[in-house]
């Protein structure tokens, strides 16, 4: 049975600003986008590859009508999100500066995806070639931090491989000790951690770029994956070995949903591997530029999945 990939956590409607470089309290109009990085990134992989599942849980309501409707035409799996009538599912309004850079207010207090239930990971057929990607957005103290942590320890049960993005989101903590803490406590879990420039002090409270990026090598952590806008990634080893990839410079629209679209194409590429780490060090410095022309194709556009493009319109755009 071919490998399958399982991304846990929020499912959102984004309500993207229909007018740029406005503060968010100024904005008039936005039109709403199915989003929530998970979702993103599962949207990604099955475009790219497929065997894509969302796990989640989305309120009985009309946005979570749209979300399960929008995945279901791009492919994913949606028969382990689950739906429920005790909450709403969230909402983020955005606002865009010029140069497509972003504000957010999030509604989600709580939020459906928040009071999953745990005991539904058991009925996941997780496999030992299967992978896993999980945010921190998700693992406030709730449900669904709880199954976070069901579904990892049945990942390394059966030797699933998991990818960790922290995709540091401020406003939804109100104590960002306790926010970073948290992140922290999750990174020794995961095989393979994507950290943004942005992310990486406040994660690890270190100054000093390559100390910090060193101590991202914690418990069973084998590779990290640091992005730099538009400066590039580069997939780092404990070993100190290192690829860089560029990105082609492109006029950008909206960056919402690039960061999910990256690492997304980096597992869409690891999905065809048989030993995915072993893949990623023999093949990081062409998988670092695929996610790059995949990232760089998004953000051209605006909305994280409407944008998001299939191997045969990459080929096609080459």
């Amino acid at each position: 049975m071919p490998n399958a990939f399982y991304a846990i956590g929020e499912a959102l409607i984004d309500f993207i600003p229909t007018e740029r470089d406005q503060l968010l309290k100024d904005v008039n109009g936005f039109m709403p986008q199915v989003g929530g990085a998970p979702c993103n990134v599962a949207a990604a992989v099955q475009k790219l590859t497929g065997r894509s599942h969302l796990v989640t849980q989305l309120g009985q309501d009309a946005f979570g009508d749209r979300i399960v409707e929008t995945l279901a035409e791009l492919g994913v799996n949606t028969q382990w999100i689950e739906r429920t009538t005790a909450a709403n599912t969230a909402l983020a309004f955005v606002s865009l500066t010029a140069s497509g850079e972003r504000d957010f207010s999030f509604y989600r207090k709580p939020s459906a995806d928040m009071l999953y239930d745990s005991a539904h990971i058991q009925r996941l057929p997780l496999a030992s070639g299967d992978m896993i990607h999980f945010c921190s957005v998700a693992l406030v103290d709730s449900p669904m931090k709880e199954a976070h942590e069901a579904l990892l320890a049945k990942a390394h049960e059966v030797g699933a491989t998991v990818v960790f993005d922290p995709n540091v989101r401020l406003p939804l903590w109100d104590d960002y000790q306790a926010y970073q803490q948290t992140i922290q406590a999750f990174i020794p879990h995961a095989d393979i951690v994507k950290v943004s420039d942005e992310e990486l002090g406040f994660i690890t409270q270190i100054e000093e770029e390559q100390q910090a990026l060193q101590s991202l090598f914690q418990g069973r952590v084998k590779a990290v994956i640091y992005t730099q806008g538009g400066d590039g990634a580069s997939l780092i080893f404990a070993d100190g070995t290192t690829y860089t990839a560029c990105p082609t410079a492109v006029d950008v629209v909206d960056t919402t949903g690039a960061g999910d679209a990256f690492i997304g194409a980096v597992i869409a590429e690891l999905m065809q591997s048989v030993e995915p780490i072993e893949t990623l060090k023999k093949e990081g410095q062409a998988i670092l530029t695929f996610a790059n022309q995949v990232a760089g194709h998004v953000v051209q556009q605006y909305g994280a999945l409407t944008s998001l493009p299939t191997r045969e319109i990459l080929d096609n755009n080459v």
